[in-house]
């Protein structure tokens, strides 16, 4: 490949981490100090405990009102000591609280509650990712939650505790088995490519690969490879914030076109040593089955079947109905296969203290969860983390580091047994034999759980470390660089033992079959940067500088096993008759950028934001590798004009718009070379090479153009406060194939095509305090994202062949299908309408019914209610939608295997009007035919709008004097309101286990 020759290695990386060892371990951890004035004679040593009424307040800032230098900070357990005279009065703040002004009138021990302000969220500081900036001042669009948002969820990925909680994030989970992945998207699809969608990531300063964990090769049981966010743990995090417009993202430049997901972990703050721990178990249940025929419903249906294909008597092939199996058996196969309880068992604990120069915080979580599938299936995850904060004396330098590290361990059938569960006849045989061997009812019975005697398995460990160093050159000049490293291992196993097969066919282990995988990623980053404060005049100025210097490096191994000596060594590649190599490569991914923010303040009222970023990647080709991306932000703080002071009504109000552009780079390493693969066969001694792609290296960035204007509006003390943004995105010059002749031996060639795509929507937030007393809280959060993807052009889209799969003026997300117009009342049949009236269906002429998959609207409505000692949150998500129904899962009414019991109202005798067709074995070649086109209509397509009760966490603080103690009860997925018939109307995937309904309880302390 054309590599970017920007820097060799990262060895600085070395220097830096003995760098920290010196500085971290140079200061003794001690107990909060007091800073005082000396220039007050008469002083007294003021003590107590900042509450909130139940629970300490760690870190309040406490002063004395009109003396400078006089300050305190509340430890872990809320006590403070302040130097000041009997006269003097306390000015004691929190963010999220009322500050307080407190008289000492001389007492010598002051005890302070502190009340809720729950309507200060314009006043806290977002993180923008290079930098932070206050709510209220803030021109960009940015999307927020906290560890009080993340640590009532029972839920082990950083992703799954956004669902429904942010506005213009849609997130859906993948499947219900443990370790799975999640799709996300930020403002709906922007490139053709489904891979070319993925967000920045960035955890701690450090950007994480969004490529998906593992090779894609061997997770057959899971429909999307595990999320690379399974490495972090939920409770380690102190928030999450999502950056969505150009104003937020240009600055992240190419990397950051599909949105950036910023994930900032908790620190440790100064105060006596403090231990913690929360420790809970659980269970995991299918959410609900399908109503399925019982046994009499199901065979009722195979005899009439018989008897409408003209076929008597009954087939010998016919287990089921010809007296084989017991006719008065009769088992739910839901509950036998997918009926079991996952048990998840969750312990956290952390150690933190330090003193005002220098934090730490180390904590470590261990998390198991068993599966709702027979057999000893569980995943395992163990993480430690460590965080470290330093300050010199004179407050001009910094360091912090931050060191995770996470070990998984996922061991799960070959096979989801979901698709098998809702299609076994209902009277089929037992599962095992009297003697615990499983039973094939003399070769009559295709045993499920064949599919368990083969398993997948997966091991990961990751690393994530940063270092992050500033240093004040003058009060207004800050010298800051980052430095991360990321390293990741991935093993992947998919053993296919000849037990699988019924021991009447005879097969040894030489039919044994083992797809073994390895995968190694490693990254490191370096970012320095230089910032700049200055007031000038009434305004104030702020320029940040900086450049990235970013290389990854990935390794990849897939091989394929067969005839082995034994089963019990089919893990052993040696012991394997023949090995074929299907992946073995190296890539090398380099980065480079530059990147600029002017930003300007005039009276707090007019702000100016202008961000830039010139990107390098070594992913294009020459005089095409370079990219300049930038956006224009601005806001008007009209509250603060003078015909809205002191107004009781309007208390804050804010118009802010924004106009940028990003790019996008993620098509894959060497796209545009010439590249050659190994054909794997051995001829004449020499394993020859094949092309595989073709050299183009023409192509360049994919642009995404971001506009967006937004109100933000505060009313009675901001007490209600109210968010509405519409945005209008234009995704071009889209990356992907095209379509070549197949004479020139290849599909397609990489490259640009002049398409163009555009996401549109409305997003509303509104939040309200209902209730704010001192013993009573109740505040209400509600979003909704109301969103359009259309592609508005794509020159000679209907000679290509992408014809079939895209309208102009449609979604990407649409599937041309046949309009389904019911059963025949004369045959018995299902008919589709025949656009063009020629006397058949085919697919190009009579597909012109178009379903958009892609959501009409969704969002989230969350509680939080406290009373005195208890509290409750809740969540419920809405999502307004189509998916495919249940009758996907299943094949021709009559033949072998299950369905559900709607389809009893089926057609009988001439004239009967009915929702389904008349009963066949597979004998009536006319109606299978029309049966199996009813799957690519819209008959199978139905309205899949949910409401769910996603999360609800109550919790009792027990008073203890020294000890902070709580007990909890979460859930996740508990109640579902839709009309959907299917397994879960969430859900994308069909044949996959859904998300699971998931009850914990436990107990959180600390002291």
């Amino acid at each position: 490949m054309n590599n970017i020759s920007y820097y060799k290695d990262g060895k600085g990386l070395y220097c830096l981490f003995f760098i920290w060892l010196l500085i971290s371990f140079s200061s003794v951890y001690a107990r909060n100090t007091i800073r005082y004035s000396t220039a007050f004679t008469q002083q007294h040593q003021i003590q107590g405990t900042i509450t909130d009424g139940i629970n300490p307040i760690p870190g309040v800032t406490i002063a004395v009102k009109n003396k400078s230098g006089t300050s305190a900070i509340s430890d872990y357990n809320g006590q403070y000591i302040i130097s000041a005279s009997a006269t003097d009065t306390l000015l004691v703040s929190f963010i999220g609280f009322k500050t307080a002004l407190v008289p000492i009138k001389g007492r010598k021990t002051v005890d302070i509650q502190l009340i809720y302000d729950t309507t200060t969220l314009k006043e806290v500081r977002v993180n923008a990712g290079y930098y932070s900036v206050k709510e209220s001042e803030r021109t960009g669009s940015i999307a927020k939650i906290t560890s009080k948002d993340i640590e009532n969820q029972p839920v082990t990925n950083v992703l799954a505790t956004m669902q429904g909680r942010m506005a213009g994030v849609n997130i859906v989970q993948t499947t219900g088995v443990p370790g799975g992945g999640f799709d996300i998207q930020i403002r709906g699809q922007n490139s053709l490519r489904t891979n070319g969608n993925n967000p920045l990531y960035i955890i701690d300063g450090v950007p994480y690969s969004s490529d998906p964990i593992g090779t894609g090769i061997n997770s057959a049981v899971l429909p999307t490879q595990p999320s690379p966010l399974n490495s972090i743990n939920p409770d380690q995090i102190e928030s999450i914030e999502v950056l969505k417009d150009a104003d937020a993202t240009s600055i992240y430049g190419s990397r950051g076109a599909n949105g950036v997901v910023l994930v900032t972990t908790k620190k440790g703050k100064s105060g006596k040593t403090k231990f913690a721990a929360r420790m809970s178990t659980g269970t995991g249940t299918v959410t609900r089955f399908m109503d399925l025929m019982n046994a009499q419903e199901y065979l009722n249906m195979r005899i009439e079947a018989f008897a409408n294909d003209g076929i008597s008597p009954i087939p010998d092939y016919a287990y089921d109905v010809n007296g084989t199996w017991d006719q008065n058996r009769n088992t739910d196969w839901q509950k036998e296969l997918l009926g079991g309880t996952a048990v998840i068992t969750d312990i956290q604990t952390s150690l933190s203290g330090g003193s005002e120069q220098t934090q730490f915080l180390l904590s470590g979580n261990f998390n198991k969860q068993t599966t709702v599938f027979p057999g000893d299936f569980n995943y395992k995850k163990g993480n430690l983390h460590l965080n470290v904060n330093h300050e010199s004396e004179n407050k001009k330098f910094r360091i912090n580091t931050s060191i995770g590290y996470t070990i998984q361990n996922n061991n799960q059938p070959r096979l989801d047994l979901m698709r098998e569960a809702v299609k076994i006849s209902p009277n089929a045989p037992a599962l095992y034999n009297t003697d615990g061997t499983l039973n094939w009812e003399n070769n009559t019975f295709n045993n499920p759980l064949r599919n368990l005697e083969g398993k997948y398995s997966s091991k990961t460990n990751d690393l994530i470390a940063n270092v992050m160093l500033s240093y004040n050159l003058t009060q207004d000049l800050q010298l800051k660089s980052s430095f991360g490293y990321t390293t990741l291992n991935n093993t992947e196993t998919t053993a296919n033992p000849s037990t699988r097969y019924n021991p009447a066919f005879g097969l040894g282990p030489e039919f044994s079959t083992l797809i073994a995988s390895g995968a190694d990623r490693k990254s490191w980053i370096i970012e320095p940067q230089l910032n700049w404060n200055k007031t000038i005049r009434q305004g104030k100025l702020n320029i940040l500088l900086g450049s990235t210097f970013q290389s990854q490096q990935s390794n990849q191994l897939v091989q394929y096993a067969s005839g082995f000596s034994s089963n019990s060594l089919i893990y052993n590649l040696s012991s394997a008759s023949n090995i074929f190599t299907m992946v073995s490569e190296e890539t090398e991914y380099k980065y480079q950028a530059f990147f600029a923010r002017l930003n300007y303040n005039w009276q707090e009222k007019y702000i100016l934001n202008l961000t830039g970023r010139r990107d390098g990647s070594s992913r294009f080709g020459p005089g095409n590798q370079f990219a300049v991306f930038g956006a224009v932000g601005g806001a008007w703080l009209f509250s603060k004009e003078n015909i809205f002071k002191n107004n009781a009504f309007l208390s804050f109000g804010k118009l802010r718009a924004s106009y940028g552009i990003t790019g996008n780079d993620q098509i894959g390493d060497y796209q545009y070379l010439n590249t050659y693969a190994s054909t794997g066969i051995n001829y004449g001694g020499i394993v020859g090479l094949q092309p595989t792609r073709l050299f183009n290296p023409n192509f360049g960035w994919e642009t995404n153009k971001k506009f967006e204007v937004a109100l933000e509006t505060g009313f009675f003390n901001d007490r209600v406060f109210l968010t509405a943004a519409w945005y209008n995105n234009h995704s071009s010059n889209q990356l992907t194939g095209i379509p070549l002749p197949g004479t020139t031996g290849f599909s397609t060639l990489q490259g640009n095509l002049d398409a163009t795509v555009q996401n549109r929507g409305i997003e509303l937030t509104l939040r309200t305090v209902n209730i704010q007393k001192n013993d009573f809280n109740w505040s209400t959060n509600i979003n909704l994202t109301i969103a359009r993807n259309k592609l508005l052009q794509f020159p000679d889209l209907e000679s290509s062949t992408y014809s079939n799969q895209y309208i102009i003026g449609q979604s990407l997300s649409i599937q041309k299908v046949y309009h389904f117009t019911g059963v025949d009342p004369q045959t018995g049949i299902y008919t589709y309408e025949d656009v063009n009236g020629d006397g058949q269906l085919s697919g190009i002429e009579d597909k012109k019914t178009i379903k958009d998959f892609s959501p009409q609207y969704y969002g989230g409505l969350q509680n939080t209610l406290r009373y005195k000692h208890w509290q409750l949150d809740f969540l419920f998500q809405f999502v307004k939608q189509i998916n495919y129904n249940e009758s996907i899962y299943f094949g021709v009414p009559g033949s072998s295997g299950n369905q559900p019991k709607a389809v009893l109202n089926h057609w009988q005798q001439l004239g009967d009007i009915a929702d389904y067709p008349i009963y066949t074995d597979g004998t009536n070649s006319t109606a299978v035919d029309a049966y199996y086109k009813y799957f690519e209509s819209d008959g199978v397509i139905s309205d899949a709008s949910f409401v769910r009760l996603k999360n609800i966490s109550l919790s009792y603080e027990i008073p203890l004097k020294d000890v902070q103690c709580k007990l909890f009860f979460e859930g996740q997925n508990l109640l579902t309101f839709t009309k959907y018939k299917g397994a879960d109307p969430e859900f994308k995937s069909s044949g996959y286990l859904p998300p699971l309904r998931v009850l914990s309880a436990g107990v959180q302390f600390s002291f």
